[in-house]
């Protein structure tokens, strides 16, 4: 069983100087995600393993040495802390996931906030990264919309639904931005 307040203790210092796309609250809603696809798949027993692959995911790739010795010192043995590591590191955007959880966390990770949430993530974060909106929007079109996959049928409609819903958006705001 985790530890969740000494969990949090661990993870918050990697969070805390993130946007407010990416901090704790990112994790959470990741959390809320799997929470609604878990009910999916009742064969996933092991609700430590998404815990902890979802706290993680957002610095696994910084500091995966520092995640393992915290895992260790939590008396995991090394194939229980090598699944939470690989889940964690399936969870990412770029990755193609192996495993059910990995694929769970992926696709949670893909869908979190629901239809209008590409949006609101893209906007906060350009404005975080100090872009003009017109490099926002040419930053979404490149590298947002038409891109990612979900793994799980579930959130592959979700998923499609996101991506319908931005392109509206962003084509219907490109329209209202043009000068006469």
């Amino acid at each position: 069983m985790i530890n969740l307040s000494g969990l949090v203790e661990f993870v918050s210092p990697f969070y805390t100087n993130k946007d407010i796309m990416h901090d704790l609250s990112h994790i959470e809603r990741m959390i809320n995600s799997t929470n609604k696809l878990l009910k999916y798949y009742p064969e996933i027993t092991d609700t430590d393993l998404i815990y902890y692959g979802c706290y993680f995911h957002g610095f696994i790739y910084l500091r995966e040495d520092l995640i393992r010795d915290y895992l260790e010192k939590q008396g995991l043995g090394e194939e229980k802390v090598g699944k939470i590591v690989k889940t964690s590191w399936e969870s990412q955007k770029d990755k193609i996931p192996e495993t059910l959880e990995g694929k769970l966390l992926h696709d949670a990770h893909m869908i979190e906030g629901g239809k209008t949430y590409l949006i609101v993530k893209s906007l906060c974060t350009g404005t975080a990264r100090g872009q003009s909106l017109e490099q926002t929007l040419d930053y979404f079109e490149n590298y947002v919309i038409g891109k990612g996959e979900c793994y799980l049928p579930e959130a592959q409609a979700i998923f499609f639904e996101m991506q319908e819903f931005a392109n509206a958006f962003i084509r219907d705001l490109r329209e209202g931005l043009q000068t006469i």
